[in-house]
């Protein structure tokens, strides 16, 4: 009889990590109606730019993170009403949500292996989580969706990774967190007691700290290979100490 896995729940970021967000010719739209003054490729390196800069513990506002991308991107400095009237404008047009070509593959695989999966995300709220997952196809795969803006706490935040657990009714130890950034998902997860993995899209899949990987298909075989015991070595084999 197959032993049940260590990990039982496998729990993953939304947006960059799931579904592809980064609608950048639209969010270059919406800042020109702010009158700033942007192009696409300006926009998208100041986004992952900004997202780099604050990856950290000391997390900055939604408002704060478009005024410092918005400022980056058109080489001048943004005040925050106008980072505001963006927010309301990308609130009232948020663009497309495209699912990533890796993700269903991943889910499948993951289902087929006996293990329930859930949402964590600093998003607005449950219900347009939902709503995004409903629109990439993917919302049955998930038993439960936990949203910053829903639970009142965020991401690196370990209390939104302890009420995911706790609604899965499975401890920290038994889940696996999967995310794309390295320290907000990756190693916030790793503090609250969980398994995690960082999925870097752009990256080269060896940093170690955290375990970097550069696409979903390859979380299932993290998973296993962090499920197999050592291998013991010549000495132990033999019964030597």
């Amino acid at each position: 009889m197959t032993a049940p896995p260590r990990f039982r729940a496998v729990l993953f970021d939304l947006g960059g990590t799931l579904v592809d967000y980064h609608d950048f010719p639209h969010w270059t739209e919406l800042a020109r109606r702010c009158f700033v003054d942007v192009e696409d490729e300006e926009m998208a390196r100041a986004f992952f730019d900004v997202e780099r800069e604050t990856d950290n513990r000391e997390r900055v506002s939604y408002t704060e993170f478009w005024r410092r991308t918005l400022s980056l991107a058109s080489a001048k400095e943004v005040e925050r009403p106008t980072a505001e009237r963006f927010l309301a404008l990308l609130r009232e047009h948020p663009g497309f949500n495209r699912l990533y070509s890796d993700a269903r593959r991943c889910l499948e695989q993951l289902q087929a292996e006996g293990r329930r999966l859930a949402v964590v995300s600093n998003s607005s709220s449950e219900a347009r989580c939902r709503a995004i997952l409903h629109e990439t196809g993917i919302l049955p795969y998930f038993e439960k969706v936990v949203s910053s803006g829903t639970e009142g706490v965020e991401k690196p935040n370990p209390e939104i990774f302890h009420r995911a657990v706790t609604r899965m009714e499975v401890r920290p130890a038994e889940a696996f967190y999967v995310g794309n950034l390295a320290f907000t998902d990756a190693q916030a997860a790793r503090e609250a007691g969980l398994g995690a993995i960082w999925l870097n899209r752009a990256g080269t899949g060896m940093s170690d700290d955290p375990p970097e990987i550069t696409s979903l298909l390859e979380v299932p075989l993290c998973l296993r290979r962090a499920e197999t015991p050592p291998t013991p070595g010549p000495g132990l084999a033999r019964g030597g100490s």
